[in-house]
């Protein structure tokens, strides 16, 4: 988004590193395949259309002992929540962008080939539905 984009070019300006911003989508990545030493990822995966296709360009672009750093909520650990997540996604996604409460992170990643090298997961503090953690890295399969 244009509000999110400017809000990231504010906060690289008062950094002491250089950071490129790439304008593309996750599905076609602009850049060439084996190009990129770490992909960050968070809370994208989400709102993303093609998570599959995504993921697989984020692996196309990682040099091949890159890695890629997620943080991304998703399917909850207990069954009960699951079924709220569940049961209200269709309508979160229409209110919220296209968000997806449900996404099953490490079973997507791993579909796409990565391997997981190190994954935190917790709920944080909020309503259960929409706080379920996933955070660590992966590397290409």
């Amino acid at each position: 988004s244009k509000e999110l984009w400017a809000l990231a070019e504010k906060t690289a300006a008062q950094i002491e590193f250089n950071v490129e911003f790439i304008n593309g989508d996750a599905e076609k990545i602009p850049l060439d395949g084996r190009s990129a030493d770490t992909v960050l990822v968070t809370y994208t995966l989400c709102s993303v259309a093609g998570v599959l296709p995504a993921l697989e360009e984020i692996r196309r672009v990682l040099k091949p002992l890159g890695r890629l750093v997620f943080c991304e909520h998703g399917v909850a650990p207990d069954a009960s929540v699951q079924r709220w997540q569940d049961r209200l996604n269709p309508i979160w996604k229409k209110i919220s962008g296209g968000c997806n409460l449900n996404l099953p992170i490490p079973s997507l990643l791993q579909q796409s080939g990565f391997k997981i090298q190190q994954m935190d997961t917790m709920y944080l503090a909020g309503w259960k539905p929409a706080t379920f953690n996933y955070w660590g890295t992966a590397g290409c399969a």
